[in-house]
């Protein structure tokens, strides 16, 4: 695993894009296929996306190539709604780059038959070749995507019921009441997530120290669904200064030699 620490969210938003930048670039230039790119929302992202704007509108990298497909989606919201992950990701992203709309990919939370999506979405990913490099964010609990805590690490995208604290987490998003969050969710597995070619997760704040040092130090486990990044060849974790609080020294400063190297 490699761990990326930065002094701050700005920071940590600037390296999360520059690697995206260069992973679809390298691809361009090689012309071979579309380059697969997996998506989070929430907070974490945001700094992220913003500078992604930034860098097609200063014409350092385009998106006409790229084929995105998102973690997760509300069951039940309109994709209307302003807190939908439709809505979400036109608002950071898809409405100020050149993706073409018929390479962004985001599960339909009101599909008449929800297996029959998810199976769909599956299958379309492995039609593309698979996803090259998955970004994601993380959450206090270690949920990745809506793979709540003890999610399978064989899961694939499916529905999930979200627990209380996911509910009371994202509820700041709705007037800060967790009754007006949708008690379900259609997800990306954690297999799904695991076997991209690149996993890129997204970790900023104190409030995600915990969830860090599990992903990082403690043992591999479904309680922490981002543990599973540790069996993963090329996983990355970018982080900032308030994240690392319950790391050891050592693993601190292990990682911090590592990237000045």
């Amino acid at each position: 695993m490699r761990l990326i620490i930065e002094p701050d969210y700005a920071r940590m938003s600037d390296v999360a894009a520059n690697h995206v930048i260069d992973r679809i670039n390298a691809s361009e230039a090689a012309g071979d296929r579309p380059f697969v790119l997996g998506l989070p929302t929430g907070s974490s992202p945001v700094g992220m996306y913003e500078r992604l704007v930034e860098a097609y509108r200063q014409g350092r990298v385009s998106f006409r190539n790229v084929v995105t497909f998102n973690m997760d989606e509300y069951v039940g919201l309109p994709e209307n709604h302003p807190e939908s992950y439709h809505s979400f990701m036109r608002r950071h992203l898809f409405d100020h780059i050149d993706c073409p709309q018929a390479n962004i990919n985001i599960l339909d939370g009101n599909a008449s038959d929800i297996d029959a999506e998810c199976r769909r979405y599956e299958e379309k990913i492995s039609y593309y070749g698979g996803i090259d490099l998955f970004v994601g964010g993380i959450g206090p609990d270690g949920h990745i995507a809506f793979n709540e805590p003890f999610s399978s690490f064989k899961s694939r995208t499916r529905v999930k019921t979200l627990t209380r604290d996911t509910r009371i987490a994202n509820a700041r998003f709705f007037g800060n009441d967790p009754a007006k969050v949708p008690q379900c969710a259609l997800t990306v597995g954690v297999a799904t997530v695991l076997d991209a070619r690149e996993v890129m997760i997204l970790c900023n704040g104190h409030a995600k120290a915990r969830a860090l040092q599990a992903a990082v130090e403690g043992a591999v486990s479904q309680a922490w669904p981002i543990s599973a990044l540790q069996m993963h060849p090329h996983g990355m974790i970018v982080c900032d200064e308030a994240a690392t609080y319950e790391l050891k020294v050592g693993t601190y400063r292990y990682f911090k030699d590592i990237e000045n190297i």
